[in-house]
Formats: C-alpha cells, sequence, structure tokens
C-alpha cells in the first residue's frame, strides 16, 4: 500500500481543519452555550453530530466512492440533479453565501468594534476589497495553498484559540445557568440544527475534493491508499473541531453569569477575550477571526473557480478566481445579518440532501448502485426539506407545513425528511429493474 509521511498527513490535516473551522464557526458555538446553560453537553453533542461528523462522513464519501468530482458523485443520481445540485451547491458554499460571509464576519468581529459608527459602510466596504484581494492571491495559485494553509496560517489560528480556551479552563467566568428556549427540553435536537448553520456538510464534498487532489499530489494513487489517508487526515481535523466547539461552547454557556445574554456569538467573544486579555484581548480576537475566514475563503476560491472551469472550460481558472472574489466582495457588503437571512431557507433545502447523499455513498455497494434507491430517496427528502425551507420566505407553502407539522414524525424538530428518505430506499429497492436501470459510478466523465 502507498503511504506518505506523517508529516505530510498532519499538513493535509491541518489544512482540512482550516478550511472548515471558518466564518460562523466561531460564533455559533459560543451563543449555542449561552441559551443551552447547563444543558451545554447536550447541546454539544447534537453540534458535533453536524458539525464535526457529518462534515467528517462528507469528506470520507468522496474517497469511498471513488469519484474524482462531486459532479461524478452526484450522477449516480441522474445527469440533470448532478449538474443542478452539484451547481447550486457551488454557489451556495461559493460567491452567494459562503465566501461573502467570510468577509462580512471578519468585519463584523475583528474591524468593526474599533471603528466609529459613522464610518461603518465605508469600513466594511475597505475591509472586503482587501479581504478578497488577500484571498484571490493566495487561491489563485492552488498548488501553494496546502503549504500556505497548513503550514503557516493554522498553527497562527490555533495558538490563537488556545490562549482563549486555556484562560476560560483556568479561569471560569462563572457557572452555567439555566438553559432558555428549546435548549429547556431539546438541548440535543437544538444543538444538532445549529450545526447546519456551519454549512460544513455541504462544504465537506467541496473540501473533500481538495484533500483527494492533495494526496494525489504526494504520490498517492491506488484507492486503499487514497481512503487510509483520507481517514487519517479527516480524523485530525475533527479531532480538533471538536476540541475547539467544546471549548467555545463551554466558554458561551459560563458567560452568561459575567456578561447576561448577550445578542449574538461575536459580542460574546469580543466580551471573554477583553475579560481575560484586556486591550490585547481585541487583538486576540481579531486575529482568530481573520484566520478563520481567510483560511475558510481561500479554500472556497480554489475549489469553487476549479468546479466552474470545468463546467466552463472557455474561461480560465484564474479569470473565474477574480470574478467570485468581485461578486463576493459586492455580496458582502449587504452586511451579515442580511446573509444569514437569505442563506437559511437554501440551507435547510439543501442541507437534508446532502446529509442523504453522504449515507447513500456508504450503503452504495449495499443495493449494488441501483438509480432507484438514490432518485426516490432524494425524491422525497427534497420535497419535504422544499416545504420546511419555504415556510418562512413569501413562497412559503403553509397549508402542507402545517399538515406536516402534524403528521410527519420529526417534523417539529428540522427532522421531518428522515422517515421519508428511508421510505423512499425501499421503494427503490422494490421497483423492478426495468424502472431502475443501473448506472455506472460516475455516468458523468470524472
Amino acid at each position: 500500500m502507498q503511504r506518505i509521511s506523517f508529516n505530510s498527513t498532519l499538513t493535509i490535516g491541518l489544512m482540512l481543519f482550516a478550511l472548515f473551522f471558518g466564518a460562523g464557526n466561531l460564533v455559533f458555538p459560543a451563543m449555542m452555550g449561552q441559551h443551552a446553560g447547563d444543558q451545554y453537553w447536550q447541546a454539544n453533542l447534537g453540534f458535533l453530530i453536524t458539525g464535526v461528523g457529518l462534515p467528517l462522513l462528507g469528506t470520507l464519501a468522496l474517497g469511498f466512492s471513488g469519484s474524482k468530482s462531486l459532479l461524478a458523485l452526484t450522477s449516480r443520481v441522474h445527469p440533470w440533479f448532478a449538474f443542478g445540485y452539484t451547481t447550486l451547491l457551488y454557489l451556495t458554499i461559493g460567491p452567494l453565501f459562503a465566501m461573502p460571509r467570510t468577509g462580512s464576519v471578519a468585519y463584523e468581529i475583528g474591524i468593526k468594534p474599533y471603528i466609529e459608527a459613522g464610518y461603518g459602510p465605508l469600513g466594511l466596504a475597505i475591509s472586503t476589497v482587501l479581504f478578497f484581494g488577500v484571498t484571490l492571491l493566495l487561491a489563485i495559485n492552488p498548488a501553494k495553498m496546502v503549504d500556505i494553509v497548513g503550514r503557516i496560517l493554522t498553527p497562527l489560528l490555533i495558538t490563537c484559540i488556545a490562549l482563549l480556551a486555556i484562560a476560560s479552563l483556568m479561569a471560569p467566568l462563572g457557572q452555567p445557568q439555566a438553559p432558555e428556549g428549546g435548549y429547556v427540553f431539546q438541548a440535543f435536537f437544538n444543538g444538532f440544527q445549529e450545526g447546519y448553520l456551519t454549512m460544513d456538510a455541504l462544504a465537506a464534498f467541496v473540501f473533500g475534493i481538495i484533500v483527494v487532489d492533495a494526496i494525489r499530489a504526494k504520490g498517492v494513487s491506488a484507492r486503499k491508499g487514497m481512503l487510509t489517508v483520507c481517514f487519517q487526515a479527516a480524523m485530525i481535523a475533527a479531532a480538533m473541531l471538536a476540541l475547539i466547539y467544546t471549548s467555545l461552547t463551554y466558554i458561551g454557556a459560563s458567560s452568561v453569569s459575567a456578561f447576561g445574554m448577550l445578542a449574538n456569538g461575536g459580542t460574546v467573544l469580543n466580551l471573554v477575550t477583553s475579560h481575560y486579555f484586556g486591550t490585547f484581548g481585541g487583538f486576540v480576537l481579531g486575529l482568530i477571526v481573520l484566520l478563520a475566514c481567510l483560511t475558510t475563503s481561500i479554500g472556497l476560491t480554489a475549489a469553487c473557480s476549479s468546479y466552474f472551469h470545468q463546467i466552463m472550460p472557455s474561461l480560465s481558472y484564474k479569470s473565474i478566481c477574480v470574478v467570485l472574489s468581485v461578486v463576493s466582495a459586492l455580496l458582502a457588503n449587504i452586511g451579515l445579518e442580511q446573509l444569514i437571512h437569505f442563506s437559511v431557507p437554501v440551507l435547510t433545502i439543501l442541507y437534508p440532501l446532502a446529509i442523504v447523499l453522504i449515507l447513500l455513498t456508504f450503503l452504495h455497494h449495499g443495493f449494488k448502485g441501483k438509480r432507484a434507491v438514490y432518485a426516490v430517496s432524494l425524491l422525497l427528502t427534497f420535497l419535504v426539506s422544499l416545504v420546511d425551507g419555504l415556510e418562512d420566505t413569501p413562497l412559503g407553502i403553509h397549508q402542507l407545513h402545517d399538515f406536516f407539522n402534524r403528521h410527519l414524525p420529526l417534523y417539529s424538530i428540522g427532522l421531518g425528511w428522515l422517515i421519508p428518505a428511508c421510505a423512499g430506499m425501499l421503494i427503490g429497492l422494490l421497483l423492478p429493474e426495468r424502472q431502475a436501470e443501473q448506472p455506472s459510478s460516475s455516468p458523468v466523465e470524472d
């Protein structure tokens, strides 16, 4: 079996960690901890399943499937589904939502607290131009990205977070208070849904390709060797993510007795770092946010540019990098709250599809790759998640939403798609072969 050195595996694992730990991942656990209170362990467990476990499985799914792209993997369902879902996923975690969010979060937490209110719009504009300018410079040469992210930026990021985590353990802010809202009786499921906001299960399909390419660049081409290194790198990233998310959740839970309930996770982190480090605290927090957002932005720009170059080969990779960076900088200026607001319906629709696709990928050989299993399961999942996602928009199908809420198990906690997905698998298995012809493992050329 082909092997690579431990240092190379560690570098790839650190790169994967840095790519996942980006915009939003700082603020969501801290805010969740505030609301979960003394139930933070349950909430944290749910968050780790969707914020760490699913991204880990998504990364491994790419290596397990043998597909060289997400387009090839999703072609197991249908070529039209492959193109539509893959393109929408890349747009969601790319220039429409996730990439602009990296720039907005970097500004909101790392820069905005230190400029006068009247200069807010100008400060946002300048910071996003600089932020995405640096992103462009580093993403435009993907061959150097592994070393830049894995060897330089990631250790700095880990050091900054470690300072905050150690301080909170040595001198806790206080005892966690009673939980609030949905965390009183359903802390686990609320934490489970909170993990959706990281978008990491979606990004796993993209980052998994980066990991596979990085492993191939180290000389590993055999499937068994690829899976081994991919698993090792993913476990390194998962362990680090779990430790950091748990620390941030605890920080949020313990901060209530000192600061009360706060408006958002960014405010929590600002006050906590100022409490422990004084004036230096703002610098530490700003550095953490900048590095976390920048590493994610670099990875997303490189991955999205590669995909759009694949489907539009007449456009060069570098020119697409430029377009994505410009679009992201423009959208980042609408503000963090609006970006999150607009992304929630799309995320609610896409996320269950990603979860089901990951699970079906690992079960592929068990049902012999029968296309109907993929198609029916994902179709039923889509119908439920579509109704759920559109509910709070002008396009909401309210009567159907109310019907699902009353009669579909788990719908009220955001898992209404689970039983239809399982039913779809059974229906697909029962369909005769002439209605469900066997697909190749990659109908779209890898």
